[in-house]
């Protein structure tokens, strides 16, 4: 990790709610930003954030989701996601997220990431993976 890496970087993406971005269950007429799209879309703009300033060779991965999803987000709407590092601790970085869809506050909440060596990560998989094969 490198040292830029500290609280109060800030960074945001802009997401289009897509149909695929959307709930189905409520038919067309119902189509809104459905949550576990949305907890996807916090990940991605947190970890878009703390690749800028990770290493070679490092990424990280989501350990925690703490949200609130506030309104419904309209299909073809534009979404604002931001993300805050809150706190360094070693490898765990937790960063506050907030939302908007330009009419109204959509997410607010908490999201924790651990900065990880992705070839480590990869022998740790790869050996996981022998071992379920053996269960």
């Amino acid at each position: 990790m490198k040292t830029t890496l500290a609280p109060g970087l800030v960074s945001g993406r802009l997401f289009v709610v897509d149909r695929d971005r959307t709930i189905d269950f409520m038919g067309d007429e119902g189509r809104v930003y459905a949550t576990p799209m949305l907890v996807r879309d916090v990940e991605m703009t947190c970890r878009d954030l703390l690749l800028a300033h990770l290493d070679p060779g490092e990424d990280s991965v989501g350990t925690r989701v703490e949200i609130d999803h506030l309104a419904p987000t309209l299909l073809g709407m534009n979404v604002r996601i931001e993300a805050k590092v809150a706190e360094v601790k070693g490898r765990a970085v937790t960063l506050e997220v907030s939302g908007s869809d330009g009419l109204d506050e959509i997410v607010r909440g908490r999201h924790m990431r651990f900065v990880v060596d992705v070839a480590q990560t990869k022998q740790r998989l790869a050996a996981k993976a022998q071992k379920a094969k053996g269960a």
